[in-house]
């Protein structure tokens, strides 16, 4: 098994901020319940991205509004997405 030191974890990590962070585990995570083939887990999924966007402090966001928006979105649409899947 393959172990990299925490320095290179670490040093690679503070070159992004919170919010690109939350961004590509949504996509990650997208792609892995897209096999699932059920809408209900994808808007479940989209959702609760949604609401941590939205819950997570601008501040460790580096302020960008882009993120919370993007959240509010994501609140509005994964319902549609469960609704639409039922």
């Amino acid at each position: 098994m393959l172990t990299l030191p925490l320095q290179v974890i670490d040093s690679f990590l503070l070159q992004y901020n919170i919010g690109q962070a939350f961004l590509l585990l949504f996509v990650v995570g997208l792609l892995a319940t897209l096999p699932l083939k059920s809408k209900t887990v994808v808007g479940l999924h989209v959702v609760l991205f949604g609401l941590l966007f939205v819950l997570t402090p601008l501040s460790m966001m580096d302020s960008e509004f882009i993120y919370r928006a993007f959240g509010l979105a994501l609140v509005v649409v994964g319902p549609m997405v469960i609704v639409s899947g039922q």
